[in-house]
C-alpha cells in the first residue's frame, strides 16, 4: 500500500515526516530517512493493533438532468432555434 507522506526539514531538529488521513501520524528524526523510517514504524504499530484501510462503495443517486438528454432529438426546429441564437450573439449590442 503508498501513502503519500510529506518529509519537510525542521530547522534545528532535522527532519518531519508527516501522513495525512487515514494515519494523522508524524514523525521527527535528526536525517530524512530517519524520520520517514518512524513514520513507518509507527503506521506499522497502528495496523498490527487491528486498523483496517477499507474502502466503501455509496450509491450514487443519478443525475436528474439526464432525463432531458437528447430530448430535441429530431425536432426540426431545434437546428434553427440554435441558427437563431448564434446570430443573436453576433448582433452588436
Amino acid at each position: 500500500m503508498r501513502i503519500p507522506v510529506l518529509v519537510e526539514p525542521v530547522p534545528g531538529k532535522g527532519y518531519r515526516a508527516r501522513a495525512g488521513e487515514p494515519f494523522a501520524l508524524e514523525a521527527e528524526g535528526s536525517t530524512r530517512d530517519e524520520a520517514l523510517s518512524k513514520l513507518r514504524e509507527l503506521m506499522t504499530r497502528r495496523m498490527e493493533s487491528g486498523a483496517e484501510i477499507v474502502s466503501v462503495e455509496v450509491p450514487a443517486d443519478e443525475n436528474p438532468w439526464v432525463s432531458f438528454a437528447g430530448m430535441f432529438r429530431g425536432d426540426p426546429l431545434f437546428d434553427e432555434w440554435q441558427a437563431v441564437i448564434a446570430e443573436r450573439r453576433e448582433e452588436p449590442e
